[in-house]
């Protein structure tokens, strides 16, 4: 009869341990961050079902594919644009500005108008943009 010697090493590892470990780890994990998430309350204010009032001002700038610019369908160029935008805000201190840049536009033109509103400290300001799939 022939008699086994421990002191042999083994041959593979036993990773069940190791495995159980695991799972406990994830499944704390797991409990603890959706635990943590909690709301935020808020007090949103109710939708009113009178019509607004306030009618102001809207300024449409069109930034064209070779870089022109139009405001509210006529060319301009960005000295003329700022002078009538001076002008809108004189008259209503509230107006809006509507920046629509055409698709293939360069991205520099746009952003000059940008920076022209900016700079003039025009808060109103909306970009259009369109559906898309359109």
């Amino acid at each position: 009869m022939q008699v086994q010697n421990d002191a042999q090493p083994y041959d593979t590892i036993n990773i069940t341990p190791m495995l159980d470990l695991a799972y406990v780890l994830l499944v704390i994990f797991i409990l603890m961050t959706t635990a943590g998430v909690q709301g935020l309350t808020m007090n949103l204010p109710k939708p009113s079902n009178k019509p607004s009032t306030e009618k102001h001002d809207v300024k449409i700038v069109q930034v064209q594919q070779g870089g022109g610019v139009l405001i509210n369908g006529v060319g301009v160029s960005l000295s003329e644009l700022e002078t009538q935008l001076n002008a809108a805000r004189s008259k209503d201190p509230e107006f809006s500005v509507m920046i629509r840049g055409d698709a293939n536009a360069p991205y520099a033109g746009v952003i000059s108008v940008i920076d022209l509103v900016t700079r003039m400290e025009i808060t109103n300001v909306g970009l259009v943009t369109g559906k898309i799939g359109t």
